[in-house]
């Protein structure tokens, strides 16, 4: 109770690839509130997965001041990096990355001291351009009690993404995304990697970025999908933002796959052109706008309409797409 397991990593990815020694055997399971990682077993009984381990949280502000913790990847070296995202009281300041080893004890932190950002969420890191960009989403001490609008005004939730040196640790550079960037979570590179551009997705505004090195060295950045606000009634606004919360890239960097999370729909878009999103396909699976909800969307003509969601096997589809996957052949989202 209170654990809050938000998102998921493993002992070895390919970060390991050609490394006979490492499997991956390890499901990684921070807990954003009680700041506990688990550790579990998926190899000894697959049908049943067991407790390997707990990070307890007070080992982990003891030896780091971390709390918090969000996203998880594993490292070329065996470690496992997660981001944290505020100090044990959940003050944004104290947020940091949190490096556990091989046999998931508490190494310490991953950034130089001196460089944490002011805000984190989730991470990734292109090698071949020695960088690490990281995004921002707010104050633990505001997203815990639910989200208030009002903070995002009172600039306790972010708008930046941070250029790292990688495997360094040192901040090299923060990219301010402006009104257009507000929320920015989800960073993906471009999985080629020789490239460097990227996207990160902005939930409250419903845009998608794309970064990339500039001529000079430095990183840039400019919206390359915008998802208009929705005009609404029977909610607690006058618009709806799509909420984009999730997308994926298709393996070989053709495709790119959003979720709106308020609206209900996924998007494919064409990036064989980074900078040109084409928008090549689109499904309704829930959202706050289906056909018998209570919100309905008005058009340009001023008529209320809603959104057709197919049934699955008889049942109706419930909630809003929020994290999505896509099989590594492309074919099922």
């Amino acid at each position: 109770i209170g654990d809050e397991l938000h998102h998921s990593g493993w002992n070895a990815c390919s970060s390991c690839h050609g490394d006979p020694s490492t499997s991956r055997r390890f499901l990684i399971l921070p807990s954003l509130l009680s700041g506990r990682v688990y550790v579990v077993d998926t190899v000894k009984d697959p049908r049943a997965p067991a407790l390997h381990k707990v990070v307890q949280a007070e080992d982990i502000a003891e030896k780091t001041g971390l709390g918090f913790p969000h996203t998880s990847h594993c490292l070329a070296t065996g470690d496992i990096m997660i981001s944290c995202l505020g100090d044990k009281e959940g003050n944004a300041a104290g947020n940091g990355f949190l490096l556990l080893d091989s046999e998931f004890n508490v190494k310490g932190r991953w950034e130089k001291p001196g460089h944490s950002p002011l805000f984190g969420y989730d991470f990734w890191y292109q090698p071949r351009h020695k960088t690490m960009i990281s995004s921002s989403w707010g104050a633990p001490a505001a997203f815990r009690t639910g989200f208030d609008l009002q903070h995002v005004q009172d600039g306790l939730y972010g708008r930046h993404l941070h250029v790292y040196d990688w495997p360094g640790g040192e901040l090299k550079q923060t990219l301010d995304l402006g009104s257009t960037g507000l929320l920015p979570l989800e960073v993906r590179f471009l999985h080629d990697p020789s490239k460097d551009t990227g996207y990160v997705g902005c939930a409250l505004t419903s845009n998608m970025v794309r970064f990339f090195k500039t001529a000079d060295g430095s990183w840039s950045h400019e919206v390359a999908i915008s998802i208009k606000p929705l005009k609404v009634r029977n909610w607690m606004l006058p618009e709806m933002p799509g909420l984009i919360t999730d997308f994926v890239i298709s393996l070989d960097d053709r495709y790119l796959y959003l979720v709106n999370w308020l609206h209900g729909d996924i998007r494919q878009y064409n990036i064989e052109d980074p900078a040109k999103p084409v928008l090549a396909g689109q499904v309704f699976v829930g959202g706050l706008l289906q056909k018998g909800s209570d919100v309905v969307y008005v058009t340009d003509n001023d008529t209320e309409e809603q959104y057709a969601v197919p049934q699955v096997k008889g049942h109706r589809l419930r909630g809003g797409p929020q994290m999505i996957q896509l099989s590594l052949d492309g074919k099922r989202v």
